[in-house]
């Protein structure tokens, strides 16, 4: 299959909550998982889609034996996936996606963008600070799949739900980030508990792997970008007729609630 076919059949098989065989789409590196991706970009820029930042993959080291991978992945967000709450508490349908699973996240705006890969230069560039709801999705049967199918199927990205946000100016140092806590609960049990250093350290560390990561390939985050840095639990299967709430410690952010149809 050329990597034109590739690429439109990724897109299908996210348009359409299908999935794909594996075989069928060796992607031999991470280099090759980007040009698909890349390609993918094109495409639903095309049809009138926005690029608005990036989801990173992958941050949690703990997870990364549970999906065979070594390292983070990234992959774009999309005026079409993104939803700014205008409440604590939402629903989605989980029809929408294949295999569909929840990430408790912190997510990053930016005001100016990152010239290069140092902490507290990253820091100064952040504007807000938010707690979101990632939902992962993969055509790949069974979540298996190597690092570099998961970059060519868009960093497994469906939707990016985002609560209230804090200005950072309100933060004083990225460590505060790195120090909150999180409890996740599903159908009023608490399922995961997790930190902010869980994703790479913390996630202005998070942040600064991406823009290293970007960099090193010509590329910068612009000003305006959303981001959102990595699941601070392990990624939690979604099924219709489920109620998921969050609670947050060390910050001014209050929890969500997720309801499933």
């Amino acid at each position: 299959m050329t990597p034109s076919l590739a690429a439109r059949a990724l897109l299908d098989a996210w348009d359409d909550a299908h999935l794909l065989d594996p075989d069928r789409f060796a992607v031999a590196d991470i280099a090759a998982g980007l040009d698909l991706q890349a390609r993918i970009i094109a495409l639903r820029q095309a049809r009138g889609e926005q690029m608005l930042g990036y989801k990173i993959g992958f941050t949690n080291r703990s997870i990364w034996p549970l999906y065979g991978v070594d390292h983070p992945i990234w992959g774009p967000v999309w005026s079409s996936t993104v939803t700014n709450l205008g409440q604590l508490t939402t629903r989605v349908s989980t029809r929408r996606w294949s295999l569909p699973r929840l990430e408790p996240e912190i997510v990053l705006g930016l005001s100016a963008s990152p010239t290069r890969a140092d902490v507290d230069h990253v820091f100064d560039c952040i504007d807000w600070i938010a707690h979101g709801f990632e939902i992962v999705t993969s055509p790949w049967p069974q979540w298996r799949f190597s690092a570099a199918q998961a970059v060519a199927a868009q960093g497994l990205h469906g939707a990016l739900l985002i609560g209230p946000r804090l200005p950072r100016r309100l933060i004083a140092h990225p460590d505060t980030l790195s120090a909150l806590r999180l409890s996740l609960s599903g159908d009023g049990r608490t399922v995961a508990d997790g930190t902010g250093s869980a994703v790479l350290d913390g996630p202005v560390q998070a942040l600064t792997y991406l823009v290293e990561q970007l960099l090193q390939r010509n590329q910068s985050l612009a000003p305006g970008s959303i981001i959102t840095t990595g699941t601070l639990t392990d990624a939690q299967p979604l099924f219709p007729g489920q109620t998921w709430q969050t609670h947050l410690n060390g910050i001014d952010l209050p929890g969500l609630t997720l309801l499933t149809d």
